[in-house]
């Protein structure tokens, strides 16, 4: 699968619509999006407001994506957008990767849009990420990289939207963000880090959809 184009989910819909209207917000100029696939959902929404922007020279839009061939459509399709920064690298390291018994614990005892599929293709998919990520030596935290490499502390707008298995890990790496988008709440991906922002005492949820495809939220820093 990773060595596949496959068609954005996040694609003219509620939250779809709502990145772009933040994404327009002129106090937040360093945006991260994790998992960025192709560029043809979120991304699209991102720089598609971005592009309007007057102080777009002033803004930075850093794109996760581990997958060689969406990497490669990715940076083609935004060459001409300097503000799109793009990163072929894993959100988290390797050795942050949950254990497979977490994996089969949460799938075992929390009910969630992930038991529409059998635990063999759940786990599954969490071996192909492993050895895609031994194959392509990116061991290492990106979103550290990332912050290093732009001595950024933390970034104004984060969208996770990565691999099923690094979102909760991916919150504790950008944490302190002004704003915190999550998709597929309802999944392990970020059903974990939906729990811990919903209580808190620092962040607000200001959006929440159950409805649309895995359900998404928005938070927003208190102070």
């Amino acid at each position: 699968m990773l060595d596949e184009i496959i068609t954005p989910e996040i694609k003219n819909d509620p939250f779809y619509f709502i990145l772009g209207y933040f994404a327009s917000n002129p106090n937040f100029k360093t945006f991260l999006e994790i998992g960025s696939s192709s560029g043809a959902g979120s991304t699209e929404a991102f720089v598609g407001a971005i592009r309007q922007r007057t102080d777009k020279d002033n803004v930075s839009l850093f794109c996760m994506e581990i997958s060689a061939p969406r990497f490669r459509a990715l940076t083609n399709t935004y060459s001409d957008d300097l503000f799109v920064k793009p990163y072929q690298c894993s959100s988290i390291a390797l050795s942050e990767f949950p254990e497979p018994e977490e994996v089969i614990n949460f799938y075992n005892l929390i009910p969630t849009a992930l038991n529409n599929y059998s635990l063999d293709q759940v786990m599954s998919w969490y071996s192909e990420d492993i050895k895609y990520l031994q194959q392509h030596n990116m061991i290492f935290n990106g979103i550290d990289k990332i912050k290093n490499d732009n001595n950024i502390k933390t970034f104004d707008m984060v969208l996770i939207d990565g691999s099923e298995f690094s979102g909760e890990r991916d919150l504790h790496s950008i944490m302190g963000a002004k704003l915190i988008a999550l998709d597929d709440i309802n999944a392990f991906k970020c059903y974990n880090a939906f729990q811990i922002l919903s209580h808190h005492s620092s962040y607000r949820l200001i959006n929440c959809d159950l409805m649309t495809r895995n359900g998404f939220a928005i938070f927003e820093r208190r102070y």
